[in-house]
């Protein structure tokens, strides 16, 4: 469609008070970044409104990268007309006219900025109201509930005539509220996870245990697809790959009960922590949901994140399958998840998982590992670090 200006706004960042400045910068931002290649678009700020201004480039283009901004509420596609009554007029009806499905009702609501302006706003309210329905017969004005809002905001220089609004992501902009690690796997849970941590304004860094060659490589590569997914929603995603299968066949070697599930993932949590700490990470995220699986009992989650001492967050501890399944599908990660290559967490699982694990005896026995903190320590030290973004078909080492 044709526009001349786009209308951003911020939802949620309105709420922040004092701080609003600075998630409002860190938003536009985001959208600059994502905006870079069009390279005419200027911005502009005035009387509370963020403008963008195509200068020519393609709105439905712009459209597309605007809906994967995180902090950004909705936007509007704009036309610029002379403040003049005539000239604003005969913009509504063009918009009226121009929507895909004509509506039975509609409202007008003008905000006149220019107190110079001849009419004043209920006036233009009528003036321009009136000659929309003199020309669309059959159309009517419903002030409480009308399908369709059409706005005027008159300045000196010019007015700007919208009606459509489309919905982008909402929530706050990609790490304007700190740094968390996230404990993705190959499932459909922790993507989800992930996605909702990035959307409350964390930026993430994603940790993968791995335990080639006991898996296969492609399991590998489906964690790095998945992680280019959502970088379609930020620059870049940094992956952690932990070598996990030693560890993983040590702790087996010395213990074969039905408490192995709960050793392993507070092993895994140990390595997260250091790994965060290591990155300037304050959380860990998990795509842990309330009894999915043994291991997300309730008291399994308590007992395996005792061993954590940064806070451990779950997104979607209260959420059923159905509803994760829905997000991922909106997100595109659902297809990639469903590949059927098998992670770390396949291997040496117990045929009667622990339900209620005892702290005090995960403990006692994790005592007898007095090998753990050196595999631990090996683990850490030969993680792998790659660099992905959406964009690139080759994820990048990061070398320290």
């Amino acid at each position: 469609m044709k526009a001349d200006f786009i209308l951003l706004r911020l939802g949620e960042l309105t709420l922040k008070g004092r701080n609003r400045t600075r998630f409002e910068n860190a938003a536009l931002e985001d959208v600059r970044e994502r905006l870079r290649p069009f390279e005419r678009i200027t911005f502009t700020r005035e009387f509370g409104r963020i403008y963008l201004q195509l200068n020519g480039e393609p709105y439905d283009q712009v459209a597309e990268q605007l809906k994967r901004v995180f902090g950004l509420h909705s936007f509007s596609p704009v036309t610029q007309v002379e403040a003049d009554l005539e000239a604003i007029r005969q913009a509504t009806l063009a918009i009226m006219q121009a929507l895909p499905q004509r509506p039975r009702t509609f409202k007008v609501i003008v905000r006149r900025s220019d107190k110079s302006f001849p009419h004043d706003s209920m006036e233009m309210n009528h003036l321009v109201g009136g000659y929309v329905l003199h020309h669309m017969p059959g159309l009517a004005v419903d002030v409480h509930h009308p399908e369709v809002e059409l706005r005027v905001e008159i300045r000196q220089q010019a007015a700007y005539v919208y009606s459509q609004v489309e919905r982008a992501l909402g929530g706050f902009p990609v790490g304007s509220n700190g740094k968390a690690m996230m404990l993705l796997s190959g499932g459909i849970d922790s993507p989800v996870a992930a996605w909702l941590s990035m959307k409350r304004g964390l930026e993430i860094e994603a940790i993968h245990f791995h335990s080639t060659p006991y898996t296969s490589e492609r399991a590998l590569d489906k964690v790095i697809e998945l992680t280019r997914t959502l970088a379609q929603y930020t620059n870049a995603i940094k992956l952690h790959l932990v070598p996990f299968a030693d560890l993983q066949i040590r702790l087996h070697q010395a213990y074969k009960g039905n408490l192995e599930i709960t050793i392993t993932r507070r092993i895994m949590l140990r390595i997260a922590e250091r790994l965060a700490k290591r990155h300037g990470a304050e959380a860990i995220v998990t795509g842990e949901s309330l009894g999915q699986v043994a291991s997300q009992t309730i008291t399994s989650l308590g007992t395996i994140g005792r061993v954590a001492s940064l806070p451990l967050l779950r997104p979607l501890i209260m959420m059923d399958k159905s509803e994760i399944i829905e997000v991922a599908e909106r997100i595109g990660s659902y297809p990639i998840s469903i590949l059927p290559y098998d992670d770390c967490c396949t291997l040496f699982v117990p045929r009667s998982p622990s339900t209620k694990p005892n702290l005090g005896l995960v403990e006692q026995i994790e005592s007898r590992l007095d090998w753990l903190e050196a595999e631990i320590d090996k683990a850490v030290t030969n993680t792998e670090t790659k660099h992905v973004a959406a964009q690139q078909p080759e994820a990048i080492d990061e070398y320290f």
